[in-house]
């Protein structure tokens, strides 16, 4: 038997996108296959890891946790348009950048999507603020001490920004 497609709408990075998918289409995959955004990873599947993250409406969720299908007709975001372009990063990139707050890469897309509401939110974060906002990220390699340096700087960054 085969399975209907329906057809999403959806607006990714401010670009409008029209796609028939498979009802059982995980968000993750419809923007990795069919849009070609490969910053959001896939680790566990199980949204467990949060490598997934996408902001769905301004909100960080797992992407491998959701179908195409629940996003249709909702604001995504991915890492790919969190920078206007290609030669200036955002803040919060930069900063894991010069502050070492990555390795592999892997968890990093994950983390700068949970992370982006959070200080929108939080402008001035404790450390332990920062620990709990990314304890649904997991990383391999980094120990997760120059991920929260990365972060307090960041959160400096934006504030000196806005003052």
């Amino acid at each position: 038997m085969q399975n209907e497609l329906h057809t999403v709408h959806l607006t990714i990075n401010g670009k409008q996108f029209e796609r028939d998918v498979e009802p059982r289409t995980l968000l993750s995959d419809f923007l990795r296959h069919e849009i070609g955004l490969t910053g959001t990873h896939v680790g566990c599947e199980h949204g467990v890891c949060g490598a997934c993250t996408i902001l769905y409406d301004g909100q960080p969720v797992r992407s491998c946790l959701m179908l195409a299908v629940q996003a249709s007709g909702h604001a995504i975001s991915t890492v790919e348009g969190l920078s206007a372009n290609l030669k200036e990063l955002h803040p919060l990139q930069q900063a894991f950048w010069e502050s070492h707050g990555l390795q592999c890469g892997f968890c990093t897309p994950g983390f700068l999507m949970t992370l982006v509401p959070f200080l929108e939110t939080n402008p001035n974060p404790s450390e332990n603020q920062i620990r709990a906002a990314i304890s649904g990220n997991l990383c391999r390699c980094t120990g997760y001490q120059n991920i929260v340096k990365a972060i307090q700087s960041a959160a400096e960054r934006m504030q000196a920004k806005v003052a």
